[in-house]
């Protein structure tokens, strides 16, 4: 058993290739040298920070021990240290804006996180270090590379994901070819190649990126392994997994996708496809027929949310929702003029707290599983989310048909979804090319 962090093609190539240290927590080398062990060395540098020999050495052994796991062949050895050191680079570029932009992760966050990944891998999160420990893993250094890549993906959802927008008609327009198409009732494994171009690119520079995806794909065409090729020359953020996307939706694939890979047959690689970022080609390894679930599991549920401030801290905070608890389960107070007068949830306050029926899965984990663990009626003890604390109470749950409510909500998040991979790859092109980097391999 193999440990992941978060499921999701965003975050699966930064998931396998966290585990690294930072410059920040590197040994100085004033300690080094009182040892009179060698000095680390600097490889890259990045603005104001750098990215050490170390720090290579070893994502490059993860990652060449987790490829060999997979059967996937590998270029020469310098090849490799070039990727995972782009890699590397991206990460500290990554990390130095979200600290600019002041996301901080709690230690609530990481542990959550932890305990889904705990429950995914059907372990307790008490003997989560263990388990990590006999894969390899030191526990302390899988926590702190956990909260970096939470950093980003909570910068990656405010810089990519909070500027897609989806107008009304170009819903209506992607619902109504929905209904024509039979991609939506299949899945396909899928792998990817991008040459990537910068958004300021020459006339030259276009053609001599084209003429490289044409020579890989002829590559490809003569039978050389798109996995072995995918890790040799994309740029894509998954290039060290073997240009894997893994099962992608019909609906889910990448705009530029949805009417190239339904066509293709398993095995076959298209055509160079032309986009925004630069140059593609995609491999469909296998293709299955997706099982359509029409009944879920539905929870109605309502809460009271409060908030941290100068004034009140978290055991202020807390307390205050402990005897709010107190006072309705005494009946001395009513749970909807509560969340009505002192909730900090705009949305729901004005309903008494009543955040209807929805599956658990739309909600952040930590609120998830407390649901889950309330039996009908019950009310929760105070507990924090990144958006707060909170008392919760299930109010009911049932069997519901989704098939019709859920269609529109579906189709706007898959089309959503669609177009996340395209952005990002712009996004973190603009970064590397907006920041200042040495490479000194």
């Amino acid at each position: 058993m193999k440990f992941r962090t978060f499921p999701g093609l965003l975050i699966a190539a930064l998931a396998s290739g966290a585990l690294h240290a930072a410059a920040a927590d590197a040994p100085s080398p004033r300690a080094h040298a009182s040892r009179g062990t060698t000095l680390d060395r600097v490889v890259a540098v990045i603005n104001d920070g750098v990215v050490l020999q170390s720090e290579l050495d070893t994502q490059v052994a993860e990652i060449t021990q987790r490829l060999h796991a997979q059967n996937v062949p590998l270029p020469e050895p310098a090849v490799v240290r070039e990727q995972v050191l782009e890699r590397l680079v991206l990460e500290e570029v990554q990390a130095q804006r979200a600290e600019h932009a002041g996301i901080v992760v709690s230690d609530e966050q990481v542990n959550a996180a932890l305990q889904d990944i705990a429950a995914r891998n059907k372990v307790s999160f008490d003997q989560l270090p263990e388990k990590l420990t006999s894969e390899g893993l030191v526990y302390a250094d899988y926590r702190k590379n956990l909260r970096r890549e939470i950093q980003r993906q909570m910068l990656r959802s405010r810089d990519v994901m909070q500027r897609i927008n989806i107008s009304p008609r170009e819903l209506e327009q992607y619902m109504e070819r929905q209904k024509n198409t039979a991609s939506g009732n299949n899945e396909y494994n899928v792998a990817h190649i991008l040459i990537a171009v910068a958004q300021d690119a020459s006339p030259t520079q276009l053609a001599a990126a084209r003429q490289k995806a044409e020579d890989v794909a002829a590559r490809a065409a003569k039978g050389e392994a798109f996995n072995q090729l995918a890790v040799t020359y994309s740029d894509s953020q998954t290039a060290l997994e073997g240009g894997a996307l893994g099962w992608l939706k019909g609906p889910s694939l990448p705009t530029f996708l949805a009417d190239v890979i339904p066509r293709m047959k398993p095995g076959q690689v298209s055509e160079v496809l032309q986009t925004g970022s630069g140059f593609h080609l995609v491999r469909l390894n296998e293709m299955r027929s997706a099982a359509g679930t029409q009944i879920v599991k539905q929870s109605h549920l309502r809460h009271i949310l409060l908030k941290t401030s100068e004034v009140e801290d978290d055991a202020t905070v807390q307390q205050k929702l402990a005897t709010m608890r107190a006072q309705i389960l005494a009946g001395s107070a009513d749970f909807a003029v509560l969340a009505k007068t002192s909730s900090a949830d705009p949305g729901s306050a004005v309903e008494g707290g009543d955040l209807g029926w929805a599956t658990l899965e739309t909600f952040v984990p930590e609120f998830a599983r407390q649901a889950a663990a309330l039996k009908d009626g019950e009310i929760s003890e105070p507990f924090k989310t990144q958006f707060g604390w909170h008392i919760l109470q299930v109010l009911g749950r049932r069997d519901f048909d989704n098939t019709a409510t859920a269609e529109r909500e579906q189709a706007y998040q898959q089309l959503r979804e669609s177009r996340v991979d395209e952005a990002t790859e712009i996004w973190l092109q603009q970064l590397r090319d907006e920041a200042y980097v040495e490479l000194r391999l």
